[in-house]
């Protein structure tokens, strides 16, 4: 049983009406459980907001033959909600549904898991054996933590080709250890040829910085983005549309990301040494799905940072 905390949390979202009728649905109706629903098959637990032509929650919820049909069935669509209802009743109901619901969505990752496993010694009965001798991967990954954007699979990179590093808006700070700590081991113990810093357009952590509100424990972290806007203040004031200079700010966010993966020890010695890794910058695009090269010049790049931040010399 859930904490009464957290069904009460999920219940005041705005679209909570549609939730409680799926509750009163299921427990108006056994044959009709919310738990054989799409919505508990196909996750993650999403609710849109309701509206004039989305007649039923459950119907944007899958895209399995079980949302197809019960879409097309008008019994399938939630009943009004009671007002006068007890709202002990539905509210019981709530906890123990999305107990459930938090067990099936559990599992199913573990189903997966078991699926992915099964395909790859299929394909490769040595897959396993060669993925436990170690790794050396090609490249450095440092993006962003939202989930839309797995660097593998948009990519098209298998395990072990990618060292992936993330967090909210892919940012390099000198004086934050994990970062450091995995540029330091990808450059000095992997040997990677390459390192990644890829952005995204629509990031809600770069529209978070260019907001006037106290964010709390994310304002030292949106500081170093509010910085990228200062030292490009002119270039951006002068974009007139809000979109266009948004996303101007993911790029140069990205390009200022690379300088500080460039001013690293390790990365310059590395180069040095070796002429690799070579650092990118990337963005991606939620509207087409690819990823756009901003074509860094690596090289001159690095010539005008060691001008100050030269650590050639170990």
């Amino acid at each position: 049983m859930l904490n009464s905390r957290v069904t009460t949390s999920l219940l005041q979202h705005p679209t909570s009406a549609a939730i409680r009728r799926a509750f009163i649905s299921s427990s108006s109706s056994p044959s009709s459980s919310f738990l054989s629903s799409p919505l508990v098959r196909s996750g993650p637990l999403r609710f849109p907001t309701p509206t004039a032509t989305t007649p039923s929650l459950l119907r944007h919820c899958s895209s399995d033959s079980h949302s197809s049909s019960s879409s097309s069935n008008p019994k399938s669509k939630l009943p009004n909600a009671n007002p006068s209802s007890d709202k002990s009743t539905w509210r019981a109901m709530a906890e123990k549904d999305i107990s459930r619901y938090l067990r099936q969505t559990h599992d199913r990752v573990f189903e997966h898991n078991r699926a992915w496993a099964a395909e790859k010694k299929k394909a490769d009965p040595d897959f396993f054996a060669n993925l436990s001798a170690g790794q050396t991967p090609e490249y450095l990954w440092i993006g962003c933590s939202d989930s839309r954007i797995p660097a593998e699979q948009i990519t098209g990179l298998e395990p072990g080709d990618a060292f992936v590093h993330r967090n909210i808006a892919n940012l390099v700070c000198n004086t934050d250890l994990n970062v450091m700590a995995v540029i330091n081991y990808a450059v000095r113990h992997l040997k990677v040829k390459h390192i990644v810093v890829c952005g995204h357009y629509g990031c809600g952590g770069v529209k978070a910085a260019m907001s006037a509100k106290d964010l709390g424990i994310l304002n030292p972290w949106l500081r170093n983005i509010r910085d990228v806007y200062r030292l490009h203040e002119k270039e951006l004031d002068a974009i007139a549309n809000e979109e266009e200079r948004y996303n101007r700010l993911v790029e140069l966010n990205v390009i200022e990301q690379c300088k500080n993966v460039v001013k690293t020890a390790g990365v310059q010695q590395s180069y040095a040494e070796n002429s690799f890794p070579i650092v990118h910058g990337w963005v991606f695009g939620f509207n087409d799905g690819l990823l756009r090269d901003l074509q860094i010049d690596f090289e001159g790049m690095l010539k005008d940072i060691q001008k100050i931040y030269n650590l050639t010399e170990s």
